[in-house]
């Protein structure tokens, strides 16, 4: 009972009107007067954040905000994969050879995710992660590993929430939001970089067009709180030992290895 219900309110309040007007009301000046209880509600840490909260004129600015240089520090072996994000690490495992993978009772296709049967090919019997993001995280997302982009493509069209309640009533968030997909070459394979869009904000901005990229180097942020799911290659990967979920993670720490072959 509970899951049609919520499928059908989300749905309502979901549509493009809504959407839009939301949008707007984050980007404008009249935002700026929740900014503190924003803050106070998501405890947000105002000592990593450049500038002060009054300084920001915006949700969105808030939402978007940059940290202070050096705050965040990134792994420097050059075999390691580090979080692209701050987050909590909400899963892990392996993608089966029948292209689909577990997240949180329900099952989910990379094929769906990715919408190109020739690119999955490479991920069947590799390994995945997902990393939320909720609204008191850091938003702007960096690379995982040096590497090269070979393709960025976009899927999806609106964005339903990818919380507790949204991973467990909704129609399958990971794979049917809005969501942009870097396809990176590194060192030792492939890895695809899904970044899902989260309630009403489908904004994801691409601030790196580069297709060469080096590690804990920015390449794009979320309007909102979301999600960044991992892919990665078979045989080109291995986790850390002792990841558990859930579990807090600061983009620049490390998630595993890839492969020394």
């Amino acid at each position: 009972m509970l899951k049609p219900l919520y499928r059908t309110f989300i749905e309502l309040t979901n549509g493009r009107y809504t959407s839009e007007i939301l949008r707007r009301f984050s980007q404008s000046t009249y935002s700026k007067k929740f900014i503190s209880s924003y803050s106070k509600l998501y405890k947000i840490n105002q000592d990593e954040m450049v500038g002060k909260l009054c300084d920001y004129q915006t949700l969105h600015e808030l939402f978007t905000r940059r940290l202070k240089e050096g705050i965040r520090q990134v792994d420097e072996n050059e075999y390691s994969v580090v979080s692209p994000v701050d987050a909590v690490l909400d899963d892990f495992g392996d993608i089966r050879l029948d292209h689909t993978f577990h997240v949180k009772g329900k099952e989910y296709s990379i094929l769906d995710m990715l919408g190109n049967e020739e690119t999955i090919k490479k991920y069947l019997g590799g390994h995945y992660a997902v990393l939320y993001l909720s609204p008191s995280h850091y938003h702007r997302i960096h690379s995982p590993v040096n590497g090269k982009v070979l393709k960025r493509w976009t899927l999806g069209k609106k964005s339903f929430p990818v919380n507790k309640l949204g991973m467990k009533y909704g129609k399958e968030p990971l794979s049917k939001n809005y969501r942009v997909i870097s396809e990176i070459r590194h060192k030792s394979g492939h890895l695809a970089l899904v970044k899902v869009g989260a309630m009403f904000v489908n904004s994801i901005e691409i601030t790196n067009p580069s297709s060469d990229i080096k590690k804990g180097e920015e390449i794009a942020y979320f309007s909102f709180g979301s999600t960044v799911v991992l892919l990665f290659e078979k045989d080109t990967f291995t986790f850390k030992e002792n990841l558990h979920v859930p579990q807090e993670i600061l983009m620049g720490q490390v998630l595993g290895y890839l492969s020394n072959k």
